[in-house]
C-alpha cells in the first residue's frame, strides 16, 4: 500500500488546537490554515523517530501506511529543517528488527565508503594544491597545502567544495587564495572585531590582498 505523508511543525510560538483548544502544542499540523494537535489531525497514534539513523528512518517510512515529516524553523537560516518523522508503531518495530539483522553489513559498507571518501579527499587536496601553485608560483608550498586543506574540507560549504572549486576553476581557486590572504595577511578580522562593517573592512584590506597575490603570481 503506498504511504501518505504530511508535514508536522514544532512551533517556536505558543499555539492552541483549533479543534479541541488544547495547548500550547509541542507539535502541530496545519489544516485549512488552522493549527491542529496531532490527535485532531489523525496523527496521534504515530510515534516519533528523530533524525540521525538514515537506514532506520527509510525503512520505518517505507513500512508505514501513514507518516509525517517533523520540521522546525531555523531563524538564522530562514528555513524549515527536518527534525525526524512520525511513523506507525508497528512499522518502526519492523524497521528496528531489519536494521539489527544487517547492522554488521551496513557498518562494513560505511567503513568502505568512509575510506573511499578519505582517499578521494587526499587526491583532491593534492590536485588543488598543485593548481594553486601553478596559478601562484610564488606562494609558499606549505601555505598552498594549508589553503587546499581548508577550502577543500568536505561538508564545509567553502569555495573549494563548490562545483567550480572541485573542477579546479581558476576563478574559484583564486577566490580561495584571496580569502586565505584576507584572513591571514591583513587586519581584516581585527577590523571586524572592532565593529567595522564587512563591506568597509573588505575595501580597506583590498590593496594589501592584491599586493600579496601579485607577489605570488611572479
Amino acid at each position: 500500500m503506498p504511504s501518505a505523508s504530511r508535514v508536522v511543525v514544532e512551533p517556536r510560538r505558543r499555539h492552541r488546537c483549533a479543534g479541541c483548544r488544547r495547548g500550547p502544542l509541542p507539535r502541530l499540523a496545519v489544516q485549512d490554515g488552522a493549527p491542529l494537535c496531532l490527535d485532531c489531525a489523525d496523527l496521534g497514534d504515530l510515534v516519533y523517530l528523530p533524525r540521525g539513523d538514515a537506514a532506520l528512518t527509510r525503512r520505518a517510512r517505507e513500512a508505514s501506511g501513514r507518516w509525517a515529516v517533523v520540521v522546525r524553523r531555523n531563524r538564522r537560516r530562514n528555513r524549515y529543517e527536518r527534525q525526524g518523522v512520525l511513523v506507525e508503531p508497528a512499522a518502526l518495530a519492523r524497521a528496528e528488527l531489519a536494521c539489527r539483522a544487517d547492522a554488521g553489513a551496513r557498518a562494513e559498507r560505511r567503513a568502505r565508503d568512509a575510506a573511499r571518501r578519505a582517499a578521494a579527499d587526499v587526491r583532491f587536496r593534492a590536485e588543488l594544491t598543485g593548481r594553486i601553485l601553478r596559478l601562484f608560483p610564488g606562494c609558499p608550498p606549505a601555505r598552498a597545502t594549508g589553503i587546499a586543506a581548508h577550502t577543500g574540507e568536505r561538508g564545509s560549504g567553502r569555495v573549494g567544495r563548490t562545483a567550480a572549486g572541485r573542477a579546479l576553476d581558476e576563478g574559484a581557486v583564486t577566490a580561495a587564495v584571496r580569502a586565505s590572504v584576507r584572513h591571514l595577511d591583513t587586519e581584516y578580522d581585527a577590523l571586524l572585531a572592532r565593529g567595522l562593517p564587512r563591506p568597509q573592512a573588505r575595501t580597506r584590506v583590498a590593496p594589501t590582498i592584491e599586493m600579496v597575490l601579485n607577489s605570488w603570481r611572479r
